[in-house]
């Protein structure tokens, strides 16, 4: 089975680190590009980072550029995205992902495998 298991979600003050991880299972790894989403209340799912399986090149959302970094062990299919100076508005629900982009890393529709999420507040 196709697992994408996320965690290292958590409460955290206005300033702080969390490091996100994603345990990938049941598919190829590397024929695959791995990216972080992320979902507020009342807000449309939004592409935080993307990470290439090729050359390992990376996206990031020009609200988390400088702050956020995803990274990517092949070794242990898992994928980190380490957080930090972390804003109240970075609070919501983060989702790993897996997929084949072929245009745009921050749709949701290029992706095919999803996690579970994970939740993560700023406080201020």
């Amino acid at each position: 089975d196709v697992q994408l298991q996320a965690f290292g979600g958590g409460l955290v003050q206005a300033g702080g680190s969390l490091r996100l991880s994603c345990a990938a299972s049941g598919f190829t790894f590397d024929d695959y590009a791995t990216g972080w989403f992320r979902q507020a209340p009342g807000k449309e799912r939004e592409g935080v980072s993307c990470i290439s399986s090729s050359d390992e090149s990376t996206y990031y959302a020009d609200s988390v550029n400088g702050r956020f970094t995803i990274s990517r062990d092949k070794y242990n299919n898992t994928v980190h995205l380490q957080m930090n100076s972390l804003k109240p508005e970075d609070t919501a629900v983060y989702y790993c992902a897996a997929g084949v982009i072929r245009n745009d890393p921050r749709r949701v529709s290029e992706y095919k495998y999803w996690g579970q999420g994970t939740e993560v507040t700023v406080s201020s």
